[in-house]
């Protein structure tokens, strides 16, 4: 048997936290949580599980998680975010793992991750399917995460395994926060990484990804729902090529 560190980022996370922390707690032989400035309830209930978070100014995804697993003391590390609830199969799975010997170092495990949107489980949102599989569980000597500037990945690892269970991602409780969050990852997306200013390429982009993500990816199965993840799609894939041209043509003058 091998102990287990689990990492959390949270965020004005007051609205799903306990969810998340309570089965988390049933495998963490060490829980840490990094915060970036939480002005709701999120400390008072890390608190009543008996965590202190540690502050850390957001920068990027990958970058907040590598912090965490710096934090840690075992090798073994699980990364979750406040808004992912794993269900009972997915405990007592990990309890497995941890039961037996301790894997290769190169060795990781994804977890199967469903996607709800406004309440509602679908087919996808921009750029990913649902479910997808995300690698989580990993020992820290192997493997950390990108600097992606958005939908960052670990990486470092040789093989993986997926742990039998279901983690719900209950993301974009509102239309507020999918429109909220759009104008962050795609601003986030121009400053750390280049993107070419072409409105012509924007339009296309949308157009392309209107078809992919609505129609072939099946967003359209998910009615009222599909049409508002079709739309962030549609905008995501035109503001990223907006903001680059806007940021460029407001150098020139």
């Amino acid at each position: 048997m091998f102990p287990l560190s689990v990492c959390v980022l949270t965020f004005n996370s007051a609205r799903l936290l306990k969810d998340v922390l309570l089965p988390l707690k049933e495998i963490a032989d060490e829980l840490i949580i990094v915060d970036s400035g939480s002005s709701d309830e999120t400390l008072d209930i890390c608190q009543q599980f008996g965590v202190t978070p540690v502050y850390r100014a957001y920068t990027t995804h990958g970058e907040q998680m590598n912090y965490a697993i710096s934090l840690v003391s075992n090798q073994w590390v699980l990364c979750m975010d406040s808004d992912e609830i794993i269900d009972q199969k997915t405990v007592e799975e990990i309890k497995k793992i941890k039961s037996g010997s301790m894997p290769a170092p190169d060795m990781a495990f994804r977890i199967s991750r469903h996607w709800f949107v406004l309440g509602k489980e679908v087919h996808n949102i921009y750029p990913v399917t649902s479910p997808d599989y995300p690698v989580r569980l990993f020992n820290r000597e192997c493997v950390g995460f990108n600097s992606r500037p958005v939908d960052d990945a670990a990486e470092g690892y040789k093989n993986t395994a997926v742990i039998a269970g279901f983690v719900k991602h209950d993301t974009f409780f509102s239309i507020h926060e999918v429109f909220n969050k759009l104008n962050g990852y795609t601003t986030r997306l121009v400053k750390y990484k280049r993107v070419k200013p072409s409105l012509a390429r924007g339009l296309f982009s949308a157009f392309g990804s209107f078809w992919k993500w609505y129609i072939f990816k099946n967003g359209w199965k998910d009615g009222k729902v599909g049409v508002v993840t079709g739309t962030y799609a549609v905008a995501y894939s035109f503001m990223k090529y907006l903001k680059a041209w806007y940021q460029n043509d407001d150098k020139k003058h």
